[in-house]
């Protein structure tokens, strides 16, 4: 845009930024809209366009065959502006847009109708709009139905949105650094397939010296998977600075009894305490038995699971095990979305056991199992995986 920018625009702007949806794939979700569009209303063209500050972005679009075009001169500058939207039965005739580029040359528009999208905080970001290389009426009925359609894309617009900051949330609250602890290495990552998941990995010093590891995993993916994973990790934090790991993960399941009744879902995890003095682990295990204990000799073994999931069995005595970490042997505990990326069935944990062979410590463990996911087109589920590893 040329001249200087309004406050109000420089507010649009940033909002339109925080969306993060400029130069982003096409998705069916806003496809499914224009298609509707172009059918319903009997036009050569759909697309919902959003307004930056000298082009259009269409993150939708059916009949353009384009990702952007040049905003001046457009009707979409003009959307942005009107809180009703606009019809434009014969543009040659409004004085508004004889002369623009989208009008005297290609596409050559003659009817035009749009919509404004308006982003979580209010903020216009862009248009739903249909337009016509021919003179054509738009009735009231045909106005309303386009603003549906309009209601529709925000709703996406919104929800991703809040997705996003809920995403960046959650990330916030994963370590940030990992404990330093004489003789061992730790390290974790998570790769939700979502922008917020149910897969969380937790560790911290308690008060006599020892590190609690979590990892946890909610069955389902999204929004309320994540509010139940938030939870488990409150409780479990909490819980483990004055109980064993078996009474921890008793109290996470009395904590979340009335929400996994009501969600029918449930949580497996491996909840773990190092003793960095004498390299035992104790550890309890929610029905999750996706973790490995890899010997510096280079076999392995799995670690079975020492009770059912949270949520399966409410009331039930928790129990625990104990392994002890010779130089050179690692805990590598994943999510089943780790097995998802491999055949799906517990044969997947020695095609990860190859994986890992030669794995110069925890951080090297973690890495290659995360560069699994970018081996894939699409995730179909949470991945996350921490490592215990002793030095050798």
């Amino acid at each position: 845009m040329a001249g200087r920018i309004s406050g109000g625009e420089i507010a649009r702007l940033a909002a339109l930024g925080e969306l993060g949806m400029l130069d982003t794939p096409r998705e069916e979700r806003f496809d499914r809209v224009v298609r509707l569009a172009q059918q319903l209303f009997d036009v050569p063209a759909a697309f919902v366009s959003l307004v930056d500050t000298d082009r259009l972005f269409y993150k939708a679009e059916v009949g353009l065959g384009k990702t952007e075009a040049p905003r001046a001169g457009s009707f979409c500058t003009v959307v942005v502006e009107d809180d009703e939207g606009i019809v434009v039965r014969d543009a040659t005739d409004d004085p508004r847009f004889a002369a623009s580029p989208y009008v005297t040359d290609d596409p050559n528009i003659r009817f035009y109708a749009g919509q404004p999208l308006a982003a979580a905080g209010g903020h216009r970001v862009g248009t739903l709009c249909v337009y016509d290389t021919k003179p054509r009426e738009f009735s009231d009925a045909e106005s309303r139905l386009l603003r549906d359609l309009a209601r529709w894309v925000e709703k996406e617009l919104v929800v991703e949105d809040e997705l996003r900051r809920a995403g960046e949330v959650q990330a916030s609250l994963l370590p940030r650094s990992e404990p330093r602890v004489d003789g061992f290495e730790i390290a974790g990552a998570c790769v939700p397939a979502q922008q917020v998941g149910g897969d969380f990995y937790d560790w911290q010093t308690v008060p006599d010296g020892a590190v609690v590891l979590t990892l946890a995993d909610v069955m389902g993916k999204g929004m309320g998977s994540a509010i139940i994973a938030a939870t488990v990790r409150a409780v479990l934090r909490s819980s483990s600075r004055r109980a064993t790991v078996e009474e921890a993960l008793a109290d996470a399941e009395l904590a979340l009894e009335s929400d996994l009744s009501a969600a029918g879902s449930f949580v497996t995890a491996l909840h773990a305490r190092l003793d960095p003095t004498t390299a035992v682990v104790h550890y309890a295990d929610a029905g999750h038995g996706l973790t490995l204990l890899r010997r510096a000799a280079g076999d392995h073994e799995r670690l079975a699971p020492t009770g059912p999931p949270l949520g399966m069995a409410f009331g039930d005595e928790r129990v625990g095990a104990e392994v002890t970490l010779a130089p050179g042997d690692m805990l590598l505990s994943v999510s089943d979305g780790v097995l998802d990326m491999l055949d799906g069935s517990l044969d997947s944990l020695a095609v990860l056991d190859g994986v890992l062979a030669g794995a110069a410590g925890a951080h090297d463990a973690v890495e290659r199992v995360v560069d699994l996911t970018r081996r894939q087109a699409r995730r179909p589920d949470d991945v996350t995986v921490l490592a215990l590893a002793r030095e050798g």
